[in-house]
């Protein structure tokens, strides 16, 4: 029984991996299709967010039933615990990249960023990208020396965050009300995707080091 319980815990952990790989393709195509006005790749991108869901909820079934099948107590009910917690987040950040590409197929053929803020919305995509990443390969990998690394493109994430905000606030900006909402938006849905990367991140780091920490569940929204 204790091996197939194992077998059980490994194949969470695997399936929480090959999630967040779809989330850092749908963050990688949504950031693209936002930045280049491709249509064809942001409806591919809210089409695959139905495959995170799907796998959403596989593991939380599967979660559920170890609970209550195994009645799980110390490390294994942390392990059980911590990939619903994980699994939540991740698909959190799939319905966040699913906006940013609706966003961008809504203003298609235009482009969804003023110019004035294409180069802001870049450095969000490529900081984006690199915390879907480095999240993978902390999960596969359980090297939480990834996590500072995380942590530290979020806080760049929030800082593009308030870019937006100051260019909007500022007496040079000459954007339609549509651009103004649609900069507000994708501004936000970026500094989130960053935020339940950092909380992936940090539980990975309590079940390597059993340590937690009392911010770890910021990102419940």
């Amino acid at each position: 029984m204790r091996d197939i319980f194992d077998a059980e815990l490994h194949q969470l952990g695997e399936d929480l991996a090959a999630m967040s790989g779809r989330v850092e393709q749908a963050i990688t195509n949504a950031g693209i299709a936002l930045l280049t006005a491709d249509l064809a790749l942001a409806e591919s991108v809210i089409a695959d967010d139905l495959a995170i869901d799907a796998i959403e909820r596989d593991l939380d079934e599967r979660c559920v039933l170890l609970l209550a099948q195994q009645q799980p107590v110390a490390t294994d009910l942390r392990i059980v615990v911590s990939a619903l917690r994980m699994s939540a987040s991740l698909e959190r950040m799939g319905d966040l990249a699913r906006h940013v590409a609706q966003v961008a197929r809504g203003r298609y053929p235009r482009h969804a960023v003023p110019q004035a803020l294409s180069g802001t919305f870049a450095e969000m995509h490529d900081a984006a990208v690199r915390v879907a990443r480095r999240t993978t390969t902390l999960l596969n990998s359980r090297e939480i020396q990834l996590a500072e690394s995380i942590e530290q493109d979020d806080d760049l994430l929030d800082e593009l965050h308030e870019d937006t905000f100051a260019a909007l606030l500022g007496g040079s900006w000459a954007g339609t009300t549509q651009e103004t909402i649609d900069v507000t938006l994708l501004g936000r849905y970026y500094e989130r995707f960053g935020d339940h990367g950092v909380s992936v991140a940090r539980r990975v780091t309590y079940l390597v080091t059993g340590v937690g920490r009392p911010e770890l569940d910021r990102t419940a929204t």
